[in-house]
């Protein structure tokens, strides 16, 4: 059972946007950073965003910089990643996960199921 539950992707065409929202337990994932990861078909999968368990920093691989903001809600129990003009190869399924070291060399803890998100030219 999914203990990370994505919501908000879909289909949008280039220079659109989207909302990803991403759920978990703050006890689960107590002093863990939460964020995004995403894989296109026939890719390896890539981080896409993280923000660490107090909020205080933010981190991004660098195709998200500029266009996509990692944010989280003030009872730590949902991250949200809005993705501004979007292009066509930010087509792919999008992962949530909690994990150590800012999700960047560290262990990850917990996936969730995926959310599809779909851009089109």
């Amino acid at each position: 059972q999914a203990q990370l539950v994505e919501s908000g992707g879909g289909s949008v065409q280039a220079g659109g946007s989207l909302r990803l929202s991403c759920a978990f337990s703050a006890r689960t994932f107590s002093s863990y950073a939460t964020g995004w990861f995403r894989q296109a078909p026939g890719k390896e999968r890539e981080f896409v965003a993280a923000i660490t368990w107090g909020g205080e920093e933010t981190y991004y691989g660098d195709f998200a910089k500029g266009r996509f903001l990692i944010s989280r809600d003030g009872a730590k129990t949902t991250v949200f990643l809005q993705m501004n003009n979007l292009k066509p190869e930010d087509t792919a399924v999008y992962y949530c996960a909690a994990g150590t070291s800012a999700l960047r060399d560290g262990t990850v803890v917990g996936w969730g199921q995926g959310t599809q998100v779909t851009v089109s030219s």
